[in-house]
């Protein structure tokens, strides 16, 4: 049957690993969450729905150490 076998299984292990090193997109916490830190910091281009969690992530932790917030 097509989609089953031992190459669509590693192709699906691969989209799992992929996703649990944070390459998913950033979640809507954190969407709400790096609008308001980048708008606060007056860095209203630090914000960018495309971003990943993990970028997302990184770019709220660096804007609350810039707001002292950390």
């Amino acid at each position: 049957m097509p989609g089953e076998g031992p190459m669509c299984a590693a192709a699906s292990g691969a989209v799992k690993s992929e996703r649990a090193s944070g390459e998913e997109p950033m979640t809507a916490l954190q969407a709400y969450n790096l609008k308001m830190l980048s708008e606060q910091a007056r860095e209203l281009d630090a914000f960018d729905r495309a971003l990943t969690k993990a970028e997302a992530s990184r770019r709220i932790n660096a804007l609350k150490a810039k707001l002292w917030l950390a």
